[in-house]
Formats: structure tokens, sequence, C-alpha cells
């Protein structure tokens, strides 16, 4: 059966394939050699750079144009010398001289993958694949997911709201204050997540530069090999390493996205949630259905589908996070089949994030619910009224409003009223005590 949107196994390829369609350009197949190309053709040119052999700037230039016009065509030709080497980076490095011949380079084609093991190429390509997605494409949308989050805060900053501890009725709160704590908690977990350095190893096939060393043995490899990595790829590279880079610093970056995942989880349930509380009604599209028994429904989809989506993100990359720092002796090959799933939760996520935006462009407030679960709850003021009285050292003031309240059934305005009035203090300390609302009894929060 051919490959298309409906016979994909996977509803990143499939049913999500709208979402997820950018992401090609960092995790597919294509990709993965597209980016060991750039790798190979930078290490190529970066040994004439440091007079290892002469490259004329005319043959550079065509040497470079090998990886700035990689293309499908070349992808699959690659593919095709894989099927004959049974290797996919010596396919790289053989696609490479091929190219060279054509551009009568061929007596250069030596210095091709000179002194490299598959993995300096591998764990140089894919770290910056991932640099490239997480800056072009996770970290954008999550903060303009954060940024959508704090313009409702903003446009709500003003809405009071029953709050809930445990379930219950609890201290007032407002609207815009109860968004800012996602602001505030993804706004840090970016600030941490941007700390972790996109790290690289390069240093032959056990780490030691042996077989540089022994061609070239008066060269400074380890400078060398810091330059390329650092300066000409953008990474940072490791100084000590068996034949694979550690990967704990991906394995920081993917933990973190699991922590942004969890926030984003959380967010979606308080937003699902105050939907059912009847907080917000859900804008409606034509022709669309919420259920297909019940046709009043207007279910909170978009919610329900990122927490979904969220989940599978987090147990993938929880499998990644914690399996690729893990590796027998100077090398295993469990890392490689892995890896080839790293997409697969940024894909998820990504999807999750779409979502939310979505979701959250739907939300249309309901003023008169909120208003009136506050009138309806008259208690929560009990605490401040209990707190002035302490101020003032009337005597149990706790007790005395717990007597009143705790568990009691029709509380509401006259109620307390009536209890302030038979409290023996000032008419002033009476004015003040019933001043206070469900509604304005909301404390304060940092300008936002």
């Amino acid at each position: 059966m051919e490959l298309t949107s409906l016979t994909a196994v996977s509803p990143i390829d499939g049913r999500y394939r709208k979402q997820t369609a950018s992401l090609d350009n960092y995790f597919s197949e294509f990709a993965l050699m597209k980016y060991r190309v750039q790798v190979e053709v930078a290490y190529f040119i970066f040994l004439a750079q440091k007079k290892f052999f002469k490259l004329p700037a005319a043959q550079q230039k065509k040497i470079q144009n090998i990886a700035d016009s990689f293309s499908l065509a070349d992808a699959n030709h690659i593919k095709a010398l894989e099927a004959t080497t049974n290797h996919d980076v010596k396919a790289v490095e053989y696609f490479i001289k091929e190219q060279l011949d054509k551009i009568g380079a061929s007596a250069l084609k030596e210095w091709v993958h000179f002194g490299l093991t598959s993995q300096d190429v591998n764990n140089t390509a894919i770290p910056l694949s991932w640099k490239d997605c997480m800056e072009l494409e996770y970290l954008p949308a999550l903060f303009n997911l954060k940024q959508q989050i704090k313009q409702q805060a903003q446009q709500w900053k003003k809405i009071s709201m029953l709050a809930r501890t445990h379930g219950q009725p609890a201290s007032p709160t407002t609207l815009g204050k109860e968004w800012m704590v996602f602001v505030e908690r993804i706004d840090s977990q970016i600030a941490l997540f941007t700390q972790i350095p996109y790290t690289a190893k390069f240093g032959g096939a056990t780490g030691n530069f042996n077989a540089h060393v022994v061609a070239f043995p008066h060269k400074n490899w380890i400078q060398l090999g810091n330059e390329f990595v650092d300066k000409k790829l953008g990474l940072q590279r490791q100084q000590f390493t068996t034949q694979i880079e550690h990967y704990d610093c991906l394995a920081a970056h993917l933990d973190a996205i699991q922590r942004i995942n969890n926030i984003l989880i959380d967010f979606c349930r308080d937003v699902w949630t105050y939907i059912s509380l009847d907080y917000f009604k859900q804008k409606t599209k034509q022709g669309e259905v919420g259920s297909s028994a019940m046709p009043h429904k207007v279910n909170p989809i978009d919610f329900e589908n990122a927490e979904g989506n969220l989940g599978m993100a987090n147990a993938i990359a929880n499998h990644l996070a914690n399996k690729l720092p893990i590796s027998r002796l100077q090398r295993d090959l469990t890392d490689s089949t892995v890896l080839r799933n790293l997409g697969v939760p940024i894909a998820h996520t990504m999807i999750a994030l779409q979502s939310i935006a979505k979701g959250m462009s739907k939300l249309v407030l309901n003023e008169a619910k909120l208003a009136s679960d506050l009138d309806a709850n008259w208690a929560v003021v009990a605490e401040a009224i209990q707190t002035i009285l302490r101020r003032e050292n009337y005597p149990n003031p706790y007790e005395a409003l717990k007597a009143l309240t705790r568990g009691k059934e029709g509380i509401n305005q006259k109620t307390l009223h009536q209890f302030i009035d038979e409290l023996k203090i000032s008419a002033a300390l009476k004015k003040q005590l019933k001043s206070i609302t469900p509604h304005n009894y909301i404390g304060v929060a940092p300008g936002y």
C-alpha cells in the first residue's frame, strides 16, 4: 500500500501531518543525510583552510554547494549507495566523493571523512539538527503560546473568581492571575532550557584522535577539534568521550521538555475544569458536531487532544533521556536506533502546542457564572474577617468563624453581617468587615 496520510502507521505522519510537516527538516531520514553532508563538507573545507591541502576558491564554492543544494534526489542516491555499503555514513562519504569527481576534484577525495568515525559525523549532525529545531521551531512555538496565555491574563486581569483548593471553595482570586501562574512557570523553564549547551562528540574512533595524531603527530588536534565544532558548527565539543557523545545535555533538554509538558498538562486540566464549571463557553463552528448522539455537546477537545499528545511526548522523551546516556564500555549500538525517534516527542509536543493555542482561541468568558459562584460562597470571606479580628486582638476569632461556617449550608451575606453586628467591636470596624465581599477579597498580585 502506498504511504499516504491515510495509510501511515503513526498519526504524526498521518492524521496530524499538517501540524508536523515542518519537522521533516530536522528529523526525517532526508534531514539526517542533509546534516551529515553539511558536517562532512564543513570538515573538508576546514581541513583545507588549515593548510592540510590546497583547495582553490572556485572549487571550495562548488564543494560548499554540495551541502547547500542537497536535494531529495541526492538523498535517494545515498540510499541506493547504502544498499551496497550497508552503512549509512559510509554511503554519505561515497556520495561526496562522487560529487568531487564531478567538479574535477578527484585528487582530494581521500580528505573526505579524514580520520573520522561515523559517530564524529552523527554526533555533530544530530546535535545540529536538534539545535536548529529547538531554536527555529520548538522555542518560538512555546514562546508564542506563553504570550497568548499572557494576553488572556491581561484581558482578564480584573475578573474575580472563586478559587478552589482540594476542589473546595477557597479565598477568591482573579482569572488573570491564575493564567499568570502558568506564564511564570513556562518562563522559568524556558530560562533553564536555554542554559543547557548543545554538545557534540568529535574525536575519532574512541575519542582520542588516534588516526589524526598518527597521520599528523605535530598538529594540535584537540585545538583543531574544538575550533571546528565550536566555531564552525556552533556546538560545544565534549573533551573526554568514548566513540559516542555522552548525551547528558540532550537528556537534560528532553527532561526540560518533559517539565514544560507537565506544566502544559496542568494548564489543560485547569482550563478543562473551568469549562466544565461553565466559566467558559466555547465558540462553535458551522457544521461541526460535538457528539454523534448528543446534539448539544461542545466538548473541550483541543485541551483533551493536547493532554494526550503531551503524555505521549513525555513517555518517549523519558525513554530517550534515560537510555541515551547509558552505553556499554566505549560504545554499543543501542543509541543509534533510539536516536532515530528523537523527532517523535517533539512532534507530539508541537501537535499539543497548536491544540492548546486553538482551544484558547475558542474560549468565551462567562462572567455571569463566575459572579454567581462568588455570590453563592460568602463563607470564603470568613478568612478575611477572622484575620482582621486577630489584628484587633479579638478573642478566638478563628474558632468563632469556624463554628459559624465550617460544613454549614446557606452561609450568605446576611449570615455574616448578622455575625458581625453581634461582635463587641467599634462601628467603624464593623463597617470595614461588612465592606468585604467574595468579589473584592482578591488580594494583590504583581503587575502584568
